[in-house]
């Protein structure tokens, strides 16, 4: 399994600046540097894109469910506007007199042996509870998102001179760890309208003018919270950058020489790993949807297993970025030299997140979030000419 929210995210080998040999006879062709890389995120976290696999609409039985479960979930608002505009509507009278005294337990205990077959105990069950119409999980926006945190690394760069004041520079170094911060919580936005102790048309008291009893559901069910965990995922960022530099001023006679550079970064992410609380939350939400597919529309909002074995893939994509630096280089001598530099890149990556029924290779879940990371990046080492 590849996981790796999220997310996931980033590293910048930030841009460092060779120089050129302080010699009278001209300058040296190669360079090579290494520091320290201090990088620091400066994007902000975006919203998840999330779908499932449950369309809006979509009838499915309810199945084994306590009428607390039912309390605990109803939109209470869209009975207030039933009460303010007929108190004796039929669906208050449901709602008073059966859920909150929670005789819908009692009703199925009633019809319940303990003797059934599995076929015969969801017969009861759905004439007992009905069935439901979903909506909201089809699609939705989640204002909860990831950022990265910052990082340090050892920075190794590469000059070839093309002249005494232009080169190609070629940035790496060792691909750090990054950590992705998990902000705010993951909702989804269920709603549904139920219909219990359905009247059969065997039934002889079977009036199709009468329309069937009304239940209204709606509750944002809590899927993950983010900002519960250190860190909701993790990657290993490959970074390489290719920069032409400019640098001021003359080998050999002048020893601080600031520069400018502008280039491309290529980032790559290994190794992605998220959180084992977010994932175990991710897979409590993937039992959740393949309940509504199983007919167990109560299980769904109980949070219990379902008849999948849930996996979560989580994955980022490579990302190229823009990349611009200034710094300077100060020699030491005519090989050695110290340098400095901040470098900024335009970089941001979209993480996908999947949540997977291996049993049947159905995706249940499909979120996306884009991470921006735009870091300001600092580099400071040695470097020798050769």
């Amino acid at each position: 399994m590849k996981v790796g929210l999220l997310a996931i995210p980033l590293i910048l080998l930030g841009v460092t600046q060779t120089g050129v040999a302080a010699t009278q006879q001209g300058f040296k062709r190669f360079s090579v540097s290494a520091g320290w890389l201090h990088v620091m995120p400066q994007g902000k976290a975006n919203s998840f894109n999330i779908n499932t696999d449950v369309a809006n609409g979509m009838r499915a039985n309810v199945g084994m469910i306590s009428g607390d479960t039912i309390l605990n979930n109803i939109d209470q608002a869209k009975y207030d506007e039933l009460e303010a505009t007929d108190p004796y509507n039929m669906n208050n009278i449901i709602f008073n007199s059966v859920i909150k005294t929670k005789y819908l337990d009692e009703i199925i205990k009633m019809n319940l042996t303990g003797n059934e077959t599995p076929e015969e105990y969801d017969a009861i069950l759905q004439t007992i509870t009905g069935d439901a119409q979903i909506n909201g999980l089809e699609h939705w926006n989640s204002n909860a998102g990831l950022e990265a945190d910052n990082i340090d690394t050892l920075g190794i760069v590469f000059d070839y001179y093309l002249n005494d004041n232009v080169s190609l520079q070629f940035i790496g170094g060792i691909p750090p760890k990054v950590d992705l911060k998990g902000k705010g919580a993951v909702y989804a936005p269920f709603s549904s309208v139920a219909y219990p102790f359905p009247i059969l048309p065997t039934d002889p008291i079977y009036d199709p003018s009468v329309p069937p009893i009304e239940v209204y559901l709606k509750k944002d069910l809590l899927i993950t919270d983010l900002e519960a965990y250190d860190n909701a995922a993790s990657a290993r960022a490959w970074t390489p950058a290719l920069e032409a530099v400019y640098h001021f001023g003359k080998s050999g006679v002048n020893k601080f020489r600031p520069y400018i550079g502008a280039g491309i970064m290529y980032a790559h992410y290994s190794d992605i790993k998220i959180n084992s609380g977010v994932e175990n939350d991710l897979i409590a939400a993937g039992h959740m949807i393949q309940n509504i597919h199983d007919g167990y529309g109560g299980a769904a909002l109980e949070k219990k297993l379902s008849s999948g074995n849930i996996v979560v893939d989580v994955d980022a994509n490579d990302a190229i970025a823009p990349i611009v630096t200034a710094g300077f280089n100060y020699d030491l001598n005519d090989n050695w030299y110290a340098t400095a530099s901040v470098s900024y890149a335009k970089l941001n990556n979209v993480a996908t997140i999947r949540v997977l029924n291996t049993n049947t290779g159905n995706e249940l879940i499909h979120a996306t979030t884009k991470i921006d990371i735009d870091p300001l990046i600092t580099y400071v080492g040695v470097g020798y000419r050769f």
